[in-house]
């Protein structure tokens, strides 16, 4: 799993950081991406990057606010120009669907795949053999959403040299094995498929935050994950103002990944108040509280394995 940063500030673009949108790659898990937020020129950013839109099958909004959504029609029908014909699954608070029909009505713009909306936000909003997203609540100015997106255990590891040794021919017999099932071998022997594998790795936990104040519903969504990106559109000196507009300070972030237990944070949706200089003192601030905490910059990189967990800048 690798996470992609296509934009990173808060409110309007700037010269260092375009609108908020991150693409989670599950090309090794399921062959896909997945979209979350979408702001402002999002397909130009893409255009920077080794994506490919018609890998991208679903997209989850956080909110409905202007920086998180106004990439969406485009995205869309770039999409489509660029011969997308997957359907397309968009999760986002009521009113996503209007918005984006409407655009893409007045603007006559025809879509070349088809678009499912799912506007139900509490709780599992996705569940497939392989992965989970649960959603709730944050809290905000309006309707925010934070996602957990929890992989399931791998599949057992076959001992295929062990196998062979109690005789198990090539063949059926060896996925039997691997699935969990005994078998009988044409002798009557029986092999037990606990004698022939090994318990598979588990699966990773990931926490996408939407803007929100400090609030209990983050830390829930983010417990034992190896991976939590949270905002942190103000500092300590502007703590104030985080209240006042629903936002959350750097330290608080840190603080939501501590009380979480939280393996990586990473923030991202930075006030362009913060200038490049600023940067040492804001990680500083955050691992006081949280050692694993990073800001992320537009195209950072973070790749997850079992035992491994990296930022790579571009």
């Amino acid at each position: 799993m690798q996470l992609l940063f296509l934009g990173t500030g808060a409110g309007m673009p700037s010269k260092q950081r375009n609108t908020s949108s991150l693409a989670l790659k599950l090309l090794e898990e399921r062959g896909t991406v997945w979209l979350f937020d979408c702001g402002e020129a999002t397909q130009h950013q893409i255009l920077h990057t080794t994506l490919k839109p018609k890998k991208i099958d679903k997209i989850f909004i956080t909110h409905l606010h202007g920086d998180h959504i106004f990439g969406l029609p485009g995205f869309l029908a770039s999409r489509s120009f660029q011969g997308g014909e997957d359907a397309v699954e968009i999760y986002g608070p009521p009113g996503i669907r209007e918005y984006v029909e409407s655009v893409l009505r007045i603007s006559r713009t025809h879509l070349g795949f088809e678009v499912r909306f799912i506007e139900q936000m509490e709780g599992l909003i996705f569940e497939d053999e392989g992965m989970s997203v649960r959603a709730a609540k944050l809290d905000h100015v309006i309707p925010s959403y934070g996602y957990r997106i929890e992989q399931r255990p791998l599949p057992p590891k076959l001992l295929i040299e062990r196998a062979r040794e109690l005789g198990v021919p090539k063949g059926p017999l060896l996925a039997k094995l691997k699935n969990g099932e005994d078998v009988f071998l044409e002798n009557g022997d029986v092999v037990k498929s606990e004698d022939v594998t090994e318990a598979g790795n588990k699966g990773f936990v990931a926490t996408i935050l939407g803007d929100t104040r400090f609030c209990p519903a983050a830390i829930e969504l983010a417990r034992d994950a190896d991976l939590m990106v949270h905002e942190g559109t103000f500092d300590a000196e502007t703590q104030k103002l985080a209240g006042e507009y629903g936002h959350s300070t750097i330290r608080e972030a840190a603080e939501t990944a501590k009380q979480a237990k939280a393996k990586t944070l990473i923030v991202n949706h930075l006030s362009s108040r913060f200038l490049p200089e600023d940067e040492k003192r804001l990680v500083k601030d955050m691992q006081t509280v949280h050692k694993e905490s990073y800001i992320a910059h537009d195209f950072d990189e973070f790749e997850w394995k079992v035992h491994e967990a990296k930022m790579k800048r571009k």
